[in-house]
C-alpha cells in the first residue's frame, strides 16, 4: 500500500505538470495566460495535451523512478517522455486541426518547461536529503559480471552510484530485488526492480530466458537465518555465488577518505564474501549510545584481558566514547604489544598506559590500580577453552576464580566506582571446571555487590558497583569453532564436530561488547533495581554446531559431504549439548533494553563464599588438584550434583556419535569443534 501511494502521487505530479507547462507555453508565446478561458480550442488542445503526457508517463514508466535517488539517468528519461508526448500530441493536433489552433512555437517552449518542470522537484528533493547535488550529476556505465543486488536501500543506491563513477566496473547489475515488498515496479538510477524475495527463483528463470542470467547475488544487508539457508540452496542450484556490500558506515568512511578527496577518486566499493556472521540472521540490536557515552566519556578506565578477543574489542568501542584514559592490563606481553598498538593508530590523541601483570598477582594487582586509578574496571582475563582447563584445572581455577577475587577486592580498596565482569553461559549448571568456575566468579561478584548495595544504603560509605554480565560463544574469539573450521577447510578437511546435535549460542564480538558496555551503562549510575542480579545478552536461538560448518563449507564454495567431509567424533569430557542462559533459580527479569535481561541472584553469603575461595586458594597454592576440586564442587552445588549424570549423557553420545560414522573415518583426525 505505501509503494501504491508513493508511485500514484509521483504519477499524479507528473501528469499536473504536464497540464501546466501547457498553460506556461501557450501564456508565454501568446503573452496572456488568461487565453484560455476563452479560447475553446486551446483548452481542448489542453485536454488532449494532458491526456497524451499521461498516456506516455505510464507507459514509460516515468512515475517508477524513486525521488530520493534521482540522478542524471532519471533527467534523461524525462527527456525522452516528454519528446515522445509532443510528437504525439503534435501529430494529432495535426490531423485534426493542422495545428491552428496551437502556436507550433510554444511546442518548442513546452519541451523545455516540462523538462524541467519534471526534473527540477526530483532534483530539489534530492539536494535537499543529500545536502548537496555532488551525487546528483552522475550516469551509469556497463559493469561485466551480471549481479542482482538483493535489497532496495541506501547501500544499494551507493553501490549502483559506484558502478556508475567507475568506467572499470566489475558488475553489470541486471535488477534490484526487494526484501520488505514496498517497491516492487519502481527503479533506482535507472536500474529496475524486479520484485520480491519471494519472486527470486521466478526472477532467476525469467532473466535466464533472456541471455541475461545472474552470475552472483549481492545483499545490501543482513538478513533472517532462515532466508539466507535458502539463499545458499537456490545460489547452489543455480551455480551462483553470493557476496555482500560492506555497511553502510563503510560506504561514508569510503567517501570521506582523503584519497577520494570527493572526486569519485579513491578505492572502489569492495563487494565482500559472505562471512559467517552473515548467516547468524541477528536483527540489529537498538543502542543507546548517549548512555554508553556518558557512561565512558572524561572517566579513566581499565580493561583486563586487554589483548584476548573480548578485551581488544572493549579497548577499541570505549577508546571511541571518549574516556580520558585507558589502562590495558594483560599477562601476555605480545597481546598486549599488539593491542597497544592498534589503539595508538586509532586514537595516537588518547592517554593510555599498557601493564604487563597477572591478575593471578593480587599485590601487582593493587599497584596497577594505584598506578591507573581507574574510575571503571571491565574484567575479561579468563582462561575460556574448555578442553584446556579441563586439562589444566587448578590454572583454570586460580585465573577465573582467585583472579576474579583479587581485581574485586582491589576495586573495593582503592575506591573504584565499578567493576564490570564478562562471564559465559558455561557458568549454567555447569559441567566443566571453566564453567563452574565462571561460576564461582559470578558468585562472588554478586555477594559483594550485594554487600555495597546494603552499606550504600546506611551511608557507610560510596559503594563500588559489581556488574556482571553473561553471554554465549563469540564468532571468532580465542578458542571459537569458526577459525578451527577455517583451518580445516584450508587445509581441504574434513570437519570435525563432536555430536549432531551439539548447539550454542553465537554472535559477534562485535555486538557482544556493545551490549556488555550497554548494560554497564544501565546499571551503573542509573537507578535501576539490579543489586546482585546478572544481566544476561539476548543471544537469540542456539545454532547446530554441524549446520554452522556446513555453510561454512558451502561458503567456500563446496559442497558438504561430496566435496569436505563432516565427522563426528563424540563428546568431549566435561563438554554438554546444549548451553543455557538461566539457571531454574534465577528467574528472567525484563529489562529497559531489549537486549538484556537480568538474572535474578542466587543468594550467596559472602562470609561463607569467602572462606571457602581461601580454602581453594590454599589448595592452589599447595597444587592438590584433588582439594581444589573437592571445594569447588561443594561451593558450586550444580556442578557436583549433574557431573555423573552428564558424564554418563556424554559418554553414550559419543559411542552412538562414533558408531555413526563411516568405517575408519574417525582414526587419525584433527580435533573435534563445539
Amino acid at each position: 500500500m505505501p509503494r501504491l501511494k508513493r508511485a500514484s502521487t509521483a504519477f499524479v505530479h507528473d501528469v499536473v505538470m504536464a497540464a501546466a507547462s501547457f498553460v506556461i507555453a501557450v501564456g508565454l508565446r501568446l503573452g496572456d495566460a488568461g487565453a484560455f478561458l476563452s479560447n475553446q480550442h486551446l483548452m481542448s488542445a489542453l485536454a488532449l495535451f494532458t491526456a497524451v503526457s499521461a498516456l506516455v508517463f505510464w507507459s514509460m514508466g516515468l512515475y517508477r523512478g524513486i525521488w530520493r535517488y534521482a540522478s542524471l539517468n532519471d533527467v534523461t528519461a524525462i527527456i525522452k517522455a516528454v519528446s515522445l508526448t509532443l510528437l504525439i500530441f503534435a501529430a494529432v493536433t495535426f490531423m485534426v486541426t493542422r495545428l491552428e489552433a496551437v502556436p507550433r512555437s510554444a511546442l518548442l517552449i513546452n519541451w523545455f518547461v516540462l523538462v524541467i518542470l519534471l526534473s527540477a522537484p526530483r532534483m530539489l528533493y534530492r539536494i535537499i536529503k543529500d545536502h548537496g547535488l555532488q551525487h546528483v550529476l552522475e550516469q551509469s556505465k556497463v559493469g561485466r559480471v551480471p549481479v542482482l543486488v538483493i535489497g532496495v536501500d541506501p547501500s544499494a543506491e551507493l553501490f549502483l552510484r559506484e558502478m556508475a563513477r567507475d568506467p572499470a566496473a566489475g558488475y553489470e547489475v541486471l535488477g534490484l530485488v526487494d526484501v520488505k515488498g514496498d517497491s516492487d515496479g519502481r527503479q533506482i538510477r535507472g536500474v529496475p526492480v524486479l520484485g520480491t524475495l519471494d519472486e527470486l527463483p521466478e526472477l532467476l528463470t525469467r532473466t535466464a530466458r533472456r541471455d541475461m542470467a545472474p552470475r552472483r547475488l549481492i545483499l545490501t544487508r543482513r538478513l533472517e537465518r532462515e532466508v539466507m539457508a535458502e539463499l545458499l540452496d537456490l545460489a547452489d542450484a543455480r551455480g551462483m555465488t553470493i557476496a555482500r556490500l560492506p555497511r553502510l558506515t563503510d560506504f561514508h568512511s569510503s567517501e570521506r577518505g582523503g584519497e577520494r578527496g570527493g572526486d569519485g577518486g579513491g578505492e572502489p566499493i569492495e563487494v565482500r564474501p559472505i562471512a559467517i556472521e552473515d548467516l547468524l540472521g541477528r536483527p540489529q540490536t537498538p543502542l543507546d549510545r548517549g548512555a554508553m557515552r556518558d557512561l565512558i566519556a572524561e572517566r579513566r578506565i581499565l580493561v583486563t584481558g586487554a589483548g584476548g578477543s573480548i578485551g581488544a574489542e572493549l579497548v577499541r568501542q570505549i577508546a571511541g566514547l571518549g574516556p580520558r584514559h585507558i589502562a590495558l592490563l594483560d599477562s601476555s606481553e605480545h597481546n598486549l604489544y599488539a593491542v597497544d598498538l592498534e589503539l595508538s593508530e586509532l586514537q595516537p590523541g588518547l592517554a593510555r598506559q599498557a601493564i604487563l601483570a597477572d591478575v593471578r598477582d593480587r599485590g601487582r594487582i593493587d599497584m596497577a590500580l594505584a598506578e591507573a586509578q581507574p574510575d571503571l574496571v571491565f574484567h575479561a582475563a579468563a582462561l575460556k577453552h574448555v578442553p584446556m582447563v579441563e586439562a589444566n584445572p587448578l590454572e583454570g581455577l586460580h585465573t577465573n576464580v582467585c583472579g576474579t577475587r583479587n581485581v574485586a577486592d582491589a576495586c573495593l580498596e582503592a575506591g573504584v566506582h565499578a567493576m564490570v565482569l564478562i562471564s559465559t553461559d558455561k557458568a549454567i549448571n555447569p559441567v566443566n571446571v571453566m564453567g563452574a568456575s565462571k561460576r564461582l566468579a559470578e558468585s562472588y561478584c554478586q555477594a559483594r555487590d550485594l554487600e555495597e548495595r546494603a552499606r550504600q544504603r546506611h551511608g557507610e560509605r560510596p559503594a563500588t558497583r559489581f556488574v556482571t554480565l553473561r553471554f554465549g560463544n563469540v564468532l571468532g574469539s580465542t578458542g571459537s569453532v569458526v577459525p578451527l573450521f577455517q583451518r580445516q577447510l584450508a587445509r581441504g578437511g574434513p570437519l570435525t564436530v563432536t555430536h549432531p546435535e551439539v548447539a550454542r549460542y553465537f554472535m559477534t564480538v562485535k555486538e557482544a561488547v556493545e551490549l556488555v558496555l550497554q548494560g554497564a551503562a544501565l546499571s551503573i549510575d542509573k537507578p535501576v533495581d539490579d543489586a546482585g542480579k546478572i544481566y544476561v545478552l539476548d543471544m537469540g536461538a542456539p545454532i547446530k554446531i554441524v549446520d554452522l560448518a556446513r555453510q561454512m563449507i558451502r561458503l567456500a564454495g563446496l559442497r558438504p559431504g561430496e566435496d569436505v567431509e563432516i565427522l563426528f567424533s563424540g563428546l568431549r569430557p566435561g563438554e554438554k549439548i546444549r548451553e543455557e542462559l538461566f539457571h531454574d533459580q534465577e528467574p528472567m527479569l525484563q529489562t529497559p533494553h531489549p537486549g538484556l535481561r537480568l538474572a535474578a541472584p542466587r543468594t550467596v553469603n559472602l562470609e561463607l563464599l569467602s572462606r571457602g575461595l581461601d580454602e581453594l586458594g590454599e589448595a592452589i597454592a599447595g597444587r592438590d588438584e584433588a582439594a581444589a576440586l573437592a571445594v569447588l564442587r561443594r561451593l558450586v552445588p550444580d556442578y557436583r550434583a549433574r557431573m555423573a549424570a552428564e558424564s554418563a549423557g556424554a559418554a553414550g553420545a559419543a559411542e552412538s556419535a562414533v558408531a555413526s560414522l563411516a568405517a575408519g573415518a574417525g582414526r587419525g583426525g584433527p580435533p573435534p569443534a563445539s
